[in-house]
């Protein structure tokens, strides 16, 4: 079957790993199954290792429209949203939209803020509207939130709740490239001058091709949702979980798969596509029992993928 605009959508992939974020192939990969699964994703990791650089690329190289917000303890919800102002001459106030009214959003360092304004993204991330002062106002497609997170135990940083978790479809980390490549990064320095002058390597009409062709062209099977049933089961009833992966983590699952099967080239799921995506769709959505809090969410979401049978496709 043939799969609209999936070469185009590979050639991006390509050039920023190989070019721009070199040794990140795996994060530019889901940030790209986030895209086209029509959710979010959340970068969480150390400073410094090119969280914000990834999303700067992304942007440029989708031609998309940027927008960023710096979070910090003193950030309001208006300052992500816009807010009306009043204009003496019109008589009247006009309302002037923030940064949330971008193709992608970088929202960096999202646990430097209050929780009050993270939850000023909730509607925008759901929904892909925003609501000020009565008024519902639109969001642009494609729509991508892109949030970096520093390690909880760092000074200054607020937990992100639940709630707000669950709204990212994918979590991933950068972590460090190899030795060769780290060397050369070092000795080339910084690159985001050379992202700014980096042309767009699709048109937004191909993005929108690529989502629906997932939606409507990548297939599916009753074992495939079967075998997607039993793992979000499996970590409702896991002695070490207190609260599951919920009925939308499934979903999420389902949607990043054929995602995942659509850059493999395949117009089909199978329970390969699941596993690649399983931890870093599913293992922030875990909340572990008191006693299990220093384990690993994603390498316990693995460790349970291997106790499910695998479907015979």
């Amino acid at each position: 079957m043939d799969l609209p605009k999936r070469d185009t959508i590979l050639h991006v992939i390509d050039t920023l790993a190989s070019n721009y974020l070199k040794g990140k192939i795996r994060a530019v990969r889901m940030a790209m199954v986030a895209l086209l699964s029509g959710g979010h994703l959340l970068l969480e990791d150390i400073p410094g290792l090119g969280k914000t650089t990834l999303a700067l690329a992304l942007a440029q190289a989708l031609g998309l429209s940027f927008g960023r917000v710096q979070c910090t303890s003193d950030l309001l919800p208006s300052d992500i949203t816009g807010l009306s102002i009043y204009n003496r001459e019109e008589n009247r106030f006009s309302f002037l939209r923030g940064p949330i009214f971008n193709n992608v959003v970088l929202v960096d360092e999202i646990n430097r803020t209050m929780p009050k304004t993270q939850s000023a993204l909730l509607e925008a991330m759901e929904e892909r509207r925003v609501t000020v002062e009565g008024t519902t106002y639109p969001l642009p497609e494609p729509f991508l939130v892109i949030a970096t997170q520093n390690p909880v135990e760092q000074v200054g940083t607020y937990p992100l709740p639940e709630s707000q978790l669950d709204r990212f479809m994918v979590r991933s980390g950068i972590g460090y490239p190899p030795e060769a490549i780290e060397k050369a990064i070092i000795k080339g320095g910084s690159i985001r001058d050379e992202i700014k002058t980096l042309n767009p390597l699709v048109a937004v009409g191909d993005i929108l091709t690529a989502q629906q062709a997932i939606k409507e062209k990548i297939y599916l099977s009753e074992k495939l949702v079967d075998y997607i049933y039993a793992i979000v089961a499996a970590t409702r009833q896991h002695k070490a979980i207190a609260s599951g992966i919920s009925t939308r983590g499934a979903i999420s699952m389902a949607e990043t798969a054929k995602a995942h099967a659509y850059l493999e080239g395949r117009s089909y799921v199978i329970p390969e596509d699941v596993k690649a995506i399983a931890a870093s769709v599913g293992g922030h959505r875990l909340i572990l029992s008191l006693e299990s809090e220093s384990y690993d969410k994603g390498e316990l979401l693995n460790a349970i993928l291997h106790t499910i049978p695998v479907p015979l496709v």
